[in-house]
């Protein structure tokens, strides 16, 4: 019984938690090109916004890793990232974040993307 256990949760661990740079080639096609559609058009409005996102990825990614949270909005039970000190006034492209995902979510036809992905692609 111990082995059967050991075998299983040895084949959960690898089949489920493995990581590919191709997962959106199966999931979305178009989701890699979708986000640098946006992007490229966000920077043609205004030419910074590339080393906002840049910055917003960085943060992101400086303490817990990627996960999105600098992205997350504050609730009554917790303070975001987002309203730090550090990043009240100066972390920006919030909004193009919120138009990547939404852009993408249209182009597969169902919520695929993750808004840490969206930072670190």
């Amino acid at each position: 019984m111990f082995f059967q256990i050991l075998v299983f949760a040895a084949l959960a661990t690898t089949t489920f938690s493995t990581l590919t740079t191709n997962y959106y080639d199966y999931t979305c096609p178009n989701a890699l090109s979708t986000i640098r559609s946006v992007v490229k058009d966000a920077v043609q409005k205004e030419n910074r916004i590339g080393a906002s996102l840049l910055r917003l990825h960085f943060h992101d990614c400086f303490v817990n890793g990627c996960d999105g949270s600098l992205l997350l909005d504050s609730t009554p039970s917790m303070d975001s990232e987002k309203n730090a000190n550090p990043n009240i006034n100066s972390a920006r492209g919030f909004e193009v974040v919120d138009a990547i995902k939404q852009a993408v979510d249209e182009a597969c036809g169902k919520p695929v993307v993750s808004c840490a992905d969206i930072l670190a692609v």
